[in-house]
């Protein structure tokens, strides 16, 4: 029984001593967690409660950390779902960035604590305010008023949203559609300084570059997006195109300096089409006018091509600074003529037939149109066929007529009403000249009222 006795008191002293042992360790380890707990989110960079969290999102507003500062909020907001200025901070941020939606939800979440405070219910109109007016800027861009559309992003919306970097990229669209292309690329400059990999802004600004002709530089723009992401499809088509506009110029300019005219108007005229917009490039096409010799290069080159007005011009311009030049006179002469000719009535286009057509085929012609615009077959549209019937009976009564044909060819003023397309000639009577008009065969069905066939 002693010995039972012993047992169990040296047990139960064991057992206290394990038992106060467990209460030491696990003490000792609650401290440890307590006192390196500070010492770890200090070594994270994470402040341990909500207030520490919302100081640090304030600084990084300063500094215009947005993306930090958002971080840092929704931090102190899971520690701290009271904590109402992190609603309205995070609010502010979001408009500031045109994310409006998530913007509005903050700021209604904060007014939930806060009932009535107008500085927040003053920045949720503010809110509503650039968002209207951002979606009447896009609306107005796509209607084309460009001025209208600024003054909505400079006076609403980067008022109220500094850091919308969609309503800054649609500020540089705008300046580029307005022609602006100096403060395009202003705009587009502060936007990579703050992002200098923003695919869009590249693009936009080397297009500013670009429309200045200011191709290296607009090529180094599109090269540096296409680095970032080759199949970028705008900054392609912006960087390809560019370069085959370069090639047709460069090819171009050398036939022209060769002396190869028509090889040369043809690729300018290519070059040109490329984009007829480009007007700081398409200009620089253009030859020195001061050059006697350049006019007349010109000159000849829109005769080919038959700019008959732009030749005249030139031509014209030439020969009043070398009045005694008979071989620029006689170019001159030639444009004149072929000015001249152009503005008249094409009578082989009226009758349908080729400049080389002989007389039977004229004949031919004449007498089909004739029969479908004779005005008595024509009797809903009469005033209509009478004066397409004029227009024909005038064309055969020249080419109809060998000497008559000869000398409109050659560009020679004919009888005065005919030649030019006047008033004079009407195949009705009214008091003018009188026609009779034969077909052999004559018409099927008979004549018509007047005409003998």
């Amino acid at each position: 029984m002693d010995m039972l006795m012993k047992f169990w008191g040296l047990d139960l002293v064991a057992l206290r001593g394990f038992v106060f042992s467990i209460f030491i360790l696990n003490f000792v380890f609650s401290c440890q967690i307590l006192l390196l707990q500070p010492l770890v989110s200090a070594l994270d960079g994470q402040p341990s409660d909500a207030a520490a969290l919302f100081e640090r999102a304030s600084q990084s507003i300063k500094v215009k950390k947005y993306s930090e500062a958002l971080d840092d909020l929704n931090a102190a907001i899971e520690t701290d779902p009271g904590l109402s200025e992190a609603y309205r901070h995070r609010a502010s941020i979001l408009r500031q960035l045109c994310r409006y939606g998530e913007s509005e939800k903050s700021y209604k979440k904060f007014l939930e604590i806060n009932p009535r405070n107008s500085a927040a219910e003053k920045e949720l109109s503010q809110l509503f305010q650039a968002q209207s007016a951002l979606d009447s800027a896009k609306t107005l861009f796509d209607s084309g008023d460009f001025t209208k559309a600024l003054e909505y992003i400079d006076r609403v919306v980067l008022v109220f949203s500094p850091a919308c970097s969609n309503a800054k990229l649609l500020k540089a669209r705008l300046l580029l559609a307005a022609k602006d292309y100096s403060s395009a690329i202003s705009e587009t400059g502060y936007i990579l300084k703050e992002d200098e990999d923003n695919l869009e802004a590249l693009l936009l600004r080397g297009r500013a570059y670009y429309y200045l002709a200011d191709h290296d530089v607009a090529i180094r723009h599109y090269q540096k997006g296409l680095r970032l992401d080759p199949e970028h499809s705008e900054l392609k088509k912006a960087y390809f195109g560019l370069k085959n506009l370069l090639k047709k110029s460069k090819s171009a300019e050398d036939n022209a300096s060769k002396g190869k005219l028509r090889i040369a108007v043809e690729e300018y005229k290519t070059a040109l089409a490329l984009d007829p917009d480009h007007i700081a490039h398409n200009g620089a096409l253009e030859i020195d006018e001061e050059l006697v010799e350049a006019l007349v290069q010109r000159g000849e080159a829109k005769l080919l091509v038959e700019d008959w007005e732009g030749a005249v011009a030139d031509l014209k311009s030439a020969a009043e600074k070398s009045p005694q030049d008979m071989n620029i006179r006689e170019a001159l002469a030639r444009a004149e003529r072929s000015l001249k000719l152009s503005k008249r009535k094409d009578y082989y286009k009226i009758l349908g037939v080729s400049k080389t057509a002989p007389m039977s085929e004229i004949k031919r012609a004449y007498k089909k149109l004739a029969l479908q615009w004779h005005p008595d077959k024509n009797a809903d549209n009469r005033a209509e066929a009478e004066a397409k019937f004029q227009e024909i009976a005038a064309a055969y009564e020249i080419l109809g007529d060998e000497e008559k044909r000869t000398k409109y060819d050659s560009g020679e003023d004919i009888d005065e009403g005919m030649g030019m397309g006047g008033g004079g000639f009407n195949p009705f009577g009214g008091g003018g000249q009188q026609y009779t008009f034969h077909f052999e065969g004559g018409f099927p069905g008979g004549g018509f009222g007047g005409f003998q066939f």
